[in-house]
């Protein structure tokens, strides 16, 4: 019988950095996060115009319900199948 060498290469794997520089060094994630928070003060702005004026306080607790409302749409403007071009 023959012996067979099976030569292995090394693989030298390097961090690439912290997740937090990955995912924000990215277009999408930047874009993402951009309409994110034109969401958000977009929820603030309805609030305000519709709500707000009428109240002698605004209420925090409405604030944040609007603000997220708004971040969600935002995150899914830019995150949804048909934004991706997978309709």
């Amino acid at each position: 019988m023959q012996d067979i060498k099976i030569e292995v290469k090394k693989l030298d794997l390097k961090p690439e950095g912290n997740i937090i520089k990955r995912f924000f060094g990215t277009a999408h994630a930047k874009k993402t996060l951009i309409y994110i928070i034109i969401g958000a003060v977009g929820g603030l702005l309805y609030y305000y115009y519709n709500e707000g004026q009428h109240m002698d306080t605004m209420i925090a607790q409405d604030i944040m319900k609007n603000m997220l409302v708004g971040a969600f749409i935002g995150f899914f403007v830019t995150n949804s199948p048909c934004a991706r071009g997978k309709c």
